[in-house]
């Protein structure tokens, strides 16, 4: 492991900062910080293509060559950043490690064989954890965990807690629940041809029209209706004509003298 160790070429940073960072990155170089052992973080610039094509091969210790510094120092690929489409890599975080000192870091599950399970209709593989966190020391940290799948069935799965590890002294972090691979029936869901032809047929409720029990009542109360036209349409009193006997005058009529 110590002897692939990449070195990729550094160079300090003085400034800091999103614009900063987008200047360094224009000039086809990587914004990257180094940080642990108890020192204060430091600010760096790598190459762009010569980092992310390490780092695209799933090699996660490196060793820093500054100029005039010797071999460098030896660290290890703690997180990545990217851009708001998460295709490009924009910053990289590494932390300063020993080689003999045990790290946690995350390691990417390569499937292989052809499931049986595959063989039947419907079936698809799922793949819900494909990276677990284990740890190690530093020079035996595997670039991927094989986990063979030949076997695996419809309606079965394999969990992390059956993976196993390439080294004997290495430790399994991830919850030994989570799922690493699983077959199942993919299943449509069909609406029913009839179902929709009796949909389609039942008529809307006329919310105007008359309901029987209303049909008595609501003729009374339209000839109750009809009659007050025709009160208002009789013929007025005759000009002139003599008040009724007892009869009092109209509101506002000037008294009889």
């Amino acid at each position: 492991m110590l002897q692939k160790t990449p070195t990729l070429k550094a160079f300090p940073r003085d400034k800091t900062g999103s614009r900063y960072c987008q200047r360094i990155r224009a000039k086809g170089q990587l914004p990257a910080v180094v940080y642990g052992h108890k020192q204060n973080p430091e600010a760096i610039v790598l190459d762009f293509k010569e980092a992310v094509s390490h780092i695209n091969k799933g090699e996660k210790v490196f060793r820093l060559g500054f100029e005039g510094k010797g071999e460098g120092q030896v660290v290890l690929l703690k997180d990545l950043q990217f851009d708001y489409l998460g295709t490009n890599i924009v910053h990289a975080d590494f932390a300063r490690v020993d080689l003999n000192e045990r790290v946690r870091t995350r390691v990417s599950v390569h499937l292989i064989g052809e499931a049986k399970g595959l063989k039947t209709a419907g079936a698809i593989l799922m793949h819900p954890t494909n990276e677990v966190v284990i740890e190690c020391v530093v020079t035996e940290i595997p670039e991927f965990i094989e986990l063979n799948i030949a076997d695996l069935d419809v309606d079965q799965q394999i969990t992390v807690a059956q993976a196993k590890l390439p080294g004997a002294n290495m430790k399994m972090i991830t919850d030994p629940h989570s799922i690493l691979a699983q077959i199942v029936i993919q299943q449509e869901i069909v609406v029913g041809e009839a179902t929709a032809a009796e949909a389609g047929a039942a008529e809307p409720e006329v919310l105007t029209a008359k309901k029987p029990a209303e049909g008595e009542a609501g003729a009374a109360a339209a000839g109750a209706k009809g009659a007050a036209p025709a009160a208002k349409g009789a013929a007025p009193a005759a000009k002139g004509a003599a008040p009724a006997k007892d009869a009092k005058p109209a509101a506002g009529a000037a008294p009889k003298k």
